[in-house]
């Protein structure tokens, strides 16, 4: 008799399992796609469930049907539009559910298009030869680095504050280690003579005009 009682007990808790984790945790879900701006069907959106790695797509007329379990939370994906998240009522009461899920329409910002009449053989052939096509940032940045433009840079741009520091210290150490002594004559210095020469060529003794 005790066998009995048990084996009826078992048979109890297996069918309770079942119900609460088998079919009639499953649902039937069924569905329209639609724009929420002019309620268009939309077709061809990707309607899965990533926690299951299941999905579906929807019809020419928007429509869907996909087997989830409560609770579930479906994803809802199309070009052009906001991915939208929906999560399936745990307390439904039946196996089978029907909702309409809206899409909003994603804003794209395209760059402006300038769009101008076709142009005859002559006047393509002007244009072509007469447009002054702008530099784009590779050239510039070529044109800026060139050895003659960084030259005619330095030798014109006024020194910034740190070089006027760095030239003020540099003479204000020379000054002090020649303190209390004649400072040798430079005039018969070859190097002194070559370093000059450089400056004569760089333009360093030419007038610079000021800036109003």
């Amino acid at each position: 008799m005790k066998k009995i009682v048990l084996s009826i007990i078992l048979l109890a808790s297996v069918f309770q399992v079942e119900a609460q984790y088998g079919f009639d945790n499953m649902v039937e879900l069924t569905g329209v796609v639609m724009s929420s701006d002019s309620l268009r069907f939309l077709p061809f959106v990707t309607v899965q469930i990533p926690s299951k790695q299941r999905g579906t797509i929807s019809n020419d007329q928007g429509v869907f049907s996909i087997i989830a379990e409560k609770g579930d939370t479906l994803e809802f994906t199309s070009i052009g539009y906001r991915k939208k998240r929906y999560v399936l009522p745990k307390e439904l009461s039946s196996n089978r559910y029907s909702i309409i899920q809206l899409m909003t329409q994603d804003t794209f910002y395209l760059t402006t298009t300038i769009i101008r009449p076709q142009l005859s053989k002559e006047e393509f052939e002007k244009a072509f030869s007469t447009w002054d096509i702008p530099d784009d940032q590779y050239e510039l940045a070529r044109k800026n680095t060139e050895i003659q433009t960084m030259r005619v840079l330095l030798a014109t741009l006024p020194r910034d504050g740190r070089e006027g520091q760095s030239v003020l210290q540099q003479t204000f150490a020379q000054k002090n280690y020649w303190a209390g002594q004649q400072p040798p004559m430079t005039i018969f210095s070859p190097l002194a003579w070559a370093e000059f020469l450089k400056a004569w060529k760089r333009g360093d003794f030419k007038k610079k005009k000021s800036k109003l």
